[in-house]
């Protein structure tokens, strides 16, 4: 049996053993040649075994990178590369007319040291902000790369009967880049892949532990929260603790912006229309038990489903800490860094593209998601064109997926079982879309 908290490896390489992959049989790809889906598989597996093994930083995914346009230029495709630093966009048209299909997936690893027992687990380490720590792809991107690429290897050997074109997009730094670095989704369009292909629906998906391999969570309209930092400074004037009118307190001062700020949400905002949350990380301040500081500093996070409350949100943090500051005697400077949009699923694109999901996995495994007040930066993607994002299950049936390691945890671990329906589930979404849209 697999322990939900560290797999072993001997579970493990059975439950990954190749001729355990494959297809399902309550996987119906009837629009898919089967073959060529069964075909791939043991490629998937090992791409994404590989790129595990050797996981890269946002901005610096230059092997996986490598990887994905090597595959895609094999495959016959137009090919860029080094888009946003490291990114991969490739451009398969079919030999009959019809719309434009974004795939994406991201590439990145994050900053955590592999604790489960793999025989492909990371080792790689690196010096991350004065820490040395290793690198894991702790959030499975290693699997999107991995089934990306095998969807794209399925759609080119149907090149012939393909109604359009798929744009397949290799995403760096979707965790966000490297300090003092622009990076993700935001540079890729910055630097233009949209004005040189601008596609007419997008399509993402993500593997989670919160999911039971063979499942599809979906969620109509808002699906994942915007997620944006505050900074706040509060400067009084420095004084002794025993003479405090003699300053001005930024402590006492800071205090009361943390409960101001706090009642922004429960009083100020409608959150009939979207729940939204507000949280302070950090306060610091003095160094001292007997001296007053002159400076205190602060910090936190917003996370919201609304694009107008988001905007008020903002507004009213500025507001409330200068104010209350100012009624102290102090003074506040309030700096708030925009991070990721709300991850909105386009409706009417959603209801179109369910039956592609239930084609997949089976009308009885796809779900209906919760509201998630984690963040995605394929919201980007979604502010520009009509896109579904959905995710994949990848806990193994018989475990409790809601006692799984998480997303971002050293013990994180990603069901290989979940690969094919990955791929299928990319294939088919581009398909389907292109089927009915075409002239």
């Amino acid at each position: 049996m697999i322990k939900t908290h560290r797999p072993t490896a001997i579970t493990l390489a059975l439950c990954a053993a190749i001729n355990a992959f494959a297809f399902s049989a309550n996987v119906n790809a009837s629009d898919i040649p089967t073959k060529q889906l069964q075909d791939v598989e043991k490629n998937v597996v090992a791409w994404r075994r590989d790129i595990h093994q050797h996981p890269e930083l946002g901005n610096r995914e230059t092997r996986t990178a490598d990887i994905a346009a090597s595959h895609l230029e094999n495959l016959g495709m137009q090919v860029e590369r080094n888009i946003g630093y490291t990114g991969v966009v490739g451009i398969l048209k079919g030999d009959l007319p019809g719309p434009t299909v974004m795939l994406r997936a991201d590439m990145d690893a994050l900053p955590v040291t592999e604790k489960v027992d793999l025989p492909f687990a990371s080792t790689q380490t690196t010096n991350y902000r004065g820490v040395d720590v290793g690198i894991m792809h702790a959030c499975g991107h290693d699997t999107h790369v991995a089934m990306l690429m095998g969807a794209a290897e399925v759609l080119a050997g149907m090149k012939k009967q393909l109604q359009g074109t798929v744009m397949f997009v290799f995403q760096p730094a979707e965790e966000g880049a490297p300090q003092g670095e622009e990076g993700g989704a935001e540079l890729m369009l910055k630097e233009g892949i949209f004005e040189q292909h601008k596609p007419d629906v997008a399509f993402g998906l993500h593997i989670t532990s919160g999911l039971n391999t063979g499942k599809i969570g979906y969620r109509s309209g808002p699906l994942m929260a915007s997620s944006d930092s505050f900074e706040i400074a509060i400067h009084g004037t420095q004084t002794h603790g025993s003479t405090p009118w003699n300053g001005v307190d930024p402590i006492s001062a800071a205090a009361q912006v943390v409960t101001g700020v706090n009642h922004i949400i429960s009083r100020q905002i409608d959150i009939t229309k979207e729940p939204a949350i507000v949280s302070f990380g950090k306060i610091a301040g003095g160094v001292r038990n007997n001296i007053i500081p002159e400076k205190v500093e602060m910090v936190g996070t917003i996370r919201n489903f609304d694009m107008d409350n988001r905007q008020q949100i903002f507004d009213k943090i500025k507001h409330t800490a200068t104010h209350i500051a100012a009624a102290s005697g102090a003074t506040a400077e309030v700096e708030i860094n925009e991070g990721y949009p709300v991850t909105i699923n386009n409706p009417a694109l959603t209801e179109q593209m369910l039956p592609s999901l239930k084609k997949v996995a089976g009308e009885e495994k796809v779900v209906v998601m919760p509201k998630i007040t984690g963040a995605e930066d394929f919201s980007f993607y979604a502010l520009e064109v009509p896109s579904v994002f959905v995710f994949l299950g990848g806990t193994p049936v018989g475990k409790d997926a809601t006692k799984a390691p998480s997303n971002h945890s050293p013990y994180f671990f990603a069901d290989e079982k979940a690969l094919p329906i990955g791929t299928a589930t990319l294939t088919q979404l581009a398909l389907d879309y292109m089927a009915a849209n075409a002239p």
